[in-house]
């Protein structure tokens, strides 16, 4: 059977969310700390040459010692570090026109590949950042080759500690941690994922800002592992590629909630996966405007972890295509289940929402599980999807990077599907704009041998 969602249980859930979105504050950081020391009255130089790690890093292990407060980096400085170890109760404040940079060298950073950030947080309580400073990773200092289609990087995969193209530092991490809070902080130009939460439990990210060159690949704005009870709200994403990407490897995801923010991405808008080893429940995106995005909303799941109870809402998405070196295909809408490889586990994606939400795309949208692990339970409710082409970029091709089938021939639809149970359209609009797109001004492309149990109500498609 289709599924059945009452608007109104919807607009509660949303209602209670924003409530708690409210109230959180009261259950994190105290708002008056008991200590206040400057990194300046360490011996910090903050001339942008000179490292300044030791006294930054003794004001940080002072503050902790002494029960916690706030590490300030004074106004009008330039603060180059090595990685940061933030300490239990430490809040850094990087106040407005200061800037912590992170250091460009490998033995800037430990030895251990996963701990390569500029600052990093483990196993710690209480602990954030603020001011409305800079914290800046340097990472066109990381660009071997600057190419408009994707950025050549630097990687030092030749140590043996990791392999492949993406062995640069990070941003800033918080691993293992709990009551976690980022708010009024500006994070530019990680070198590789800029904001990341590796199992951590009650974090709130407000009012602060991402930015990251346009054409460098694998610099994601925030980065979600196995997480949970995470607050994202009031952000502005601007960077290549994927802003918002929960992800699952060794243990599942719970009540993640992401709103009222702004998305520039070359990747993907929000994007739950690739690693999907574990469950993803309980999350909801609403009141979210993404533009110039080669993919709006994506699932992309590929490790056996099932997916359950999402719900998009309010959301106005811009996609287009792209080099097709980047995952995507200018999809507003992505939701893929496929075994990565041969030893990968099925995974169901079920339950899953959108309601309200406005499309400008130059390609349809996409719902595909695979014979093994399908879809099931999937509403469309009031959206307005506007096709049309304003790239050079061919078409006719569908994503299922990574693994799976990779890049495939296939006209394109205004919602292709396959391996589906449960499918229900509500008050949903295509419209064709433009010679380009009535080529292909196919509104439904499907095999009713794959899917099963669809709904169409009040459901239009028209050319203009």
């Amino acid at each position: 059977m289709a599924l059945s969602i009452n608007p109104l249980l919807t607009l509660v859930f949303i209602l209670s969310t924003t409530t708690l979105i409210q109230s959180h504050p009261s259950i994190l950081l105290p708002h008056s700390q008991p200590v206040t020391i400057s990194v300046a009255d360490y011996g910090a130089i903050g001339d942008g040459v000179q490292y300044d790690t030791v006294p930054i890093q003794s004001a940080i292990d002072a503050c902790s010692s002494a029960g916690g407060g706030r590490v300030i980096f004074p106004s009008g400085k330039k603060y180059l570090t090595k990685t940061l170890f933030l300490k239990s109760g430490v809040v850094l404040e990087v106040q407005k026109n200061a800037t912590v940079l992170g250091g460009t060298q490998l033995e800037d950073y430990p030895m251990e590949q996963d701990r390569w950030y500029v600052i990093l947080a483990e196993d710690a309580e209480d602990v954030g950042m603020t001011g409305g400073g800079v914290i800046d990773g340097q990472g066109l200092r990381f660009v071997t080759r600057f190419d408009e289609r994707k950025n050549v990087m630097v990687s030092w995969n030749e140590t043996g500690a990791c392999l492949g193209d993406e062995c640069r530092p990070r941003l800033v991490g918080f691993v293992r941690c709990r009551n976690v809070k980022v708010w009024d902080i500006h994070l530019s130009e990680p070198a590789y994922w800029c904001l990341h939460l590796v199992q951590c439990d009650n974090t709130y990210i407000h009012d602060m800002s991402i930015y990251g060159d346009f054409n460098t690949p694998n610099n994601d704005g925030i980065d979600i592992d196995d997480s949970n009870n995470t607050i994202i709200t009031r952000c502005n994403i601007n960077t290549g590629d994927d802003a918002i990407c929960p992800k699952t490897y060794d243990g599942p995801l719970y009540n993640l909630t992401a709103t009222d923010s702004w998305i520039r991405t070359k990747s993907s808008g929000i994007k739950l996966g690739s690693a999907s080893w574990f469950e993803f429940k309980g999350l909801l995106f609403n009141n979210i405007t993404i533009v110039d995005s080669h993919r709006g909303l994506g699932l992309q799941i590929r490790d056996g972890g099932n997916v359950s109870n999402i719900t998009f809402s309010n959301i106005n998405i811009t996609t287009r295509y792209y080099d097709p070196s980047w995952w995507g295909r200018a999809e507003p809408i992505y939701v893929t289940t496929c075994p990565r490889d041969n030893t990968s586990k099925t995974s169901t994606i079920s339950d899953i929402l959108f309601v309200n939400i406005t499309a400008t795309s130059e390609n349809g949208v996409f719902l595909s599980g695979s014979k093994s692990g399908g879809l099931s339970n999937l509403k469309f409710s009031n959206v307005d999807l506007n096709y049309k082409r304003w790239t050079s970029y061919d078409d006719g091709l569908v994503d299922y990077r990574p693994g799976c089938q990779g890049l495939v021939e296939r006209n394109s639809a205004g919602m292709m599907m396959e391996h589906i149970k449960g499918l229900e359209v509500e008050n949903v609009n295509m419209r064709w704009l433009g010679d380009r797109a009535r080529i292909w001004n196919n509104p439904l492309d499907f095999n009713p041998s794959t899917v099963h149990d669809i709904s169409l109500l009040n459901f239009h498609s028209n050319s203009y």
